[in-house]
């Protein structure tokens, strides 16, 4: 009787190497995945919806967010970092990064956005070039705005308008992209 011959899959010494993932690196990648899962058992349930989890883990954090005895949640949590395993985080802990403010593009908005009501309200000039960049804003409440923080400011009151000022601002700069320079 003959043996079968069996396909060789046998990796050569450097290839071995190449695949193998130290228990140290498992371990840092499982505990992130956990900690990931923690933060999407503390978000709001709309924010969970936005994500497009897949169907098991989206089950998973909402059960993690009804439980409440510690032994139960510990468990639960165990499991969501197992069923992360299967699932690609990065998507996830972009999005959750750009809620945070943490995503490098999103801070250089704000940076922006901070800029331009700095010089607003500092320089009468610095609105002809925001209304040349942002041609369809409405300038009338824009100009009321910077007319308001700038009195604010004077009188010492609390800085309404001037929070006012950074949400128009943040508005318009999101509902119509710059118009050169």
């Amino acid at each position: 009787m003959t043996q079968p011959t069996l396909p060789d899959t046998h990796l050569t010494a450097d290839e071995d190497r190449d695949d193998e993932v130290s228990k140290s690196q498992r371990k840092r990648d499982s505990t992130a995945l956990q900690k990931l899962g923690a933060t999407l058992v503390s978000l709001k349930l709309s924010q969970i919806e936005q994500l497009n989890l897949p169907e098991a883990l989206l089950d998973a954090v909402i059960e993690a967010k009804r439980l409440t005895k510690n032994e139960a949640v510990r468990r639960q949590m165990q499991y969501i970092g197992r069923v992360m395993r299967s699932v690609d985080a990065a998507p996830i802990q972009a999005q959750i990064d750009a809620w945070n403010g943490l995503n490098d593009q999103e801070t250089a908005k704000q940076h922006q956005l901070e800029r331009w009501r700095d010089r607003l309200i500092e320089d009468d000039a610095a609105l002809a070039e925001f209304i040349a960049q942002y041609p369809a804003c409405d300038v009338q409440p824009l100009r009321t705005l910077i007319r308001n923080t700038r009195k604010e400011r004077v009188l010492n009151k609390p800085l309404a308008h001037y929070r006012a000022l950074f949400r128009m601002l943040r508005e318009i700069m999101q509902s119509a992209p710059p118009t050169g320079g």
